[in-house]
């Protein structure tokens, strides 16, 4: 056993020296630099400048392009770019075009001033804003497919773990790193100085240099793609209108004919408004399915072209695994991260309701807890190497649960800390207080970093070499759907049952997990013999 160890060492270490590796952490950095730049950095930014609270959130729009990515996702997988596919290839020809979108929209954002314009500078700062998400969702998309395709599955894991080093790493650069700057340079929210974040976006589109000096850097992947050349230039102009066409009918009924609705009628209780919500997108959807197939009655668009795009990465999904493996594999990237998500939308408020000030919270969440989740993908990759997928999805899976069961631990802070100080006096119980937070902040981070990297993982197993783009993104997008939506009730759940039975119920959330990790395994093992059964 320890020889066998010995052998595989050397090659493990090998992997840091990779090329591959150290590209993946600077698409990582390039990836994650945009994210913050459209939320949290933003918001302090028009809070700054005087903007209300009620028109901050207009700009939670921007982020539908990360939402929606799957479905431009075929138009990636499937378009040349003109001249620029000839001379970079597929994948870094998408690659560089969003690279060098995402660093135009942040400067198209620089030279806007929302507190200079009214209404006029809060709607161009929001199509900025859209245009920054739209190109970061795209450019999230093809460096999935970059991943992939650039090395066998058996080196999945470790370059997961180097792209989420790096991602982390550029969102600490838009977060803290653009907070920092602008404060420095001046502005606060006692004196607005527009000049100064002015400057600190265009610093920020600066670093965006890193992803495409990387691009421009790297080898293009090379797979085998039948397909590939089987339209022609006017059949990818056809596409490109028909998808336009779609998502414009989705737009205008989801947002116009839904806000309508909502000035007819309000609703009061939580749960109509979810209901509300869910009826109005799969409306719109409809809609757009709806004028998806008369497009295509009408012409405007081959059949052909529209079921290689958008059917045939779902039926090329299907008939790899079967319909019961399939079926089983899609519950298992719906429910993996569920336990994770729904505790982390309520942290926060449980830290600050715990009486954790502002500055601990950020130490020790923000700080001491980016630090774990990065040792943890980093570990997570190692195993993987060494163990196996399955085998660390498994441990993620079963780690995700039981450190949800620590926070149990600080929901009774009060209680163990009013014991400490009768008998250890206030300081030994403020700071055995903070060192439990860091504890459990660290474990749960640690756990959160191994299961994401064996996860991502995964999924980049499950795709198929002539879908890459959209096969992955239909993937990531499930992975956060239904945590997002159970999240949105976790402050009604803890209203009825306190936080104990919440993190309980969380904790209890990741058993099913656990099940089907077990039972995936248990039929891929199995091979081709399922389909013969189906």
């Amino acid at each position: 056993m320890m020889s066998k160890e010995r052998e595989r060492r050397p090659g493990v270490m090998k992997n840091w020296l990779r090329r591959e590796s150290w590209a993946m952490l600077f698409l990582g950095f390039s990836a994650g630099l945009p994210l913050l730049l459209i939320f949290s950095t933003l918001s302090v930014w028009l809070r700054e400048a005087g903007v209300e609270k009620s028109s901050v959130t207009f700009f939670s729009w921007a982020a539908l392009g990360y939402s929606f990515k799957f479905l431009w996702a075929p138009l990636v997988d499937l378009l040349p770019l003109p001249v620029l596919t000839a001379r970079f290839g597929r994948r870094r020809a998408w690659m560089l075009v969003a690279q060098l979108a995402v660093a135009l929209s942040i400067v198209g954002m620089s030279f806007i001033d929302p507190q200079d314009g009214g209404q006029l500078s809060l709607v161009m700062m929001a199509f900025a804003a859209v245009a920054l998400g739209f190109s970061s969702a795209t450019q999230d998309i093809v460096i999935d497919a970059y991943r992939i395709e650039s090395a066998d599955a058996s080196l999945q894991a470790f370059l997961s773990s180097m792209y989420i080093a790096g991602y982390r790493i550029g969102m600490i650069a838009a977060g803290a790193g653009s907070l920092f700057l602008a404060d420095n340079l001046g502005t606060s929210a006692v004196h607005y100085d527009y000049r100064s974040w002015q400057v600190t976006y265009l610093a920020m589109a600066v670093l965006m240099g890193v992803g495409v000096c990387t691009t421009l850097c790297i080898p293009e992947p090379v797979v085998e793609r039948p397909v590939e050349e089987k339209f022609g230039a006017g059949e990818y102009r056809q596409i490109i209108i028909f998808f336009l066409l779609c998502i414009s009918v989705f737009a205008v009924s989801f947002f116009y004919g839904g806000a309508l609705l909502e000035e007819a009628v309000s609703f009061e209780h939580g749960f109509a408004k979810f209901l509300f919500e869910a009826l109005r997108f799969s409306f719109s959807l409809l809609l757009a399915s709806g004028a998806a197939m008369m497009l295509i009655r009408l012409g405007v668009v081959k059949k052909e072209m529209v079921r290689h795009s958008y059917v045939d990465p779902v039926l090329d999904f299907f008939a790899r695994y079967g319909t019961k493996v399939a079926l089983l594999l899609l519950l298992l990237i719906g429910f993996y991260r569920l336990s994770d998500i729904v505790l982390g939308v309520i942290s926060n408020v449980f830290y600050l309701d715990m009486g954790y000030s502002k500055t601990q919270i950020a130490t020790a969440a923000k700080t001491f807890g980016l630090l774990m989740t990065l040792l943890g993908g980093f570990l997570g990759g190692l195993l993987t190497l060494r163990y196996g997928v399955y085998a660390i999805l498994m441990l993620g899976a079963v780690l995700s649960s039981l450190t949800n069961l620590l926070f149990m631990l600080l929901a009774s802070v009060d209680a163990q800390v009013a014991f400490l100080t009768s008998f250890s006096g206030a300081d030994f119980a403020a700071a055995f207080q903070s060192l439990e937070l860091y504890a459990v902040i660290g474990a749960d981070n640690l756990a959160a970093g191994i299961a994401t990297t064996a996860f991502i993982a995964f999924l980049s197993s499950l795709t198929g070499v002539s879908f890459t783009a959209v096969q992955y993104a239909i993937f990531s997008s499930l992975m956060t759907l239904i945590p997002k939506v159970v999240g949105g009730y976790s402050g009604t759940i803890v209203e009825g049952i306190g936080y104990s039975g919440f993190f309980f119920s969380t904790a209890v959330m990741g058993v099913p997990v656990i099940l089907l990790v077990w039972l995936v395994k248990k039929m891929m093992e199995k091979g081709t013999a399922w389909k013969i059964e189906d």
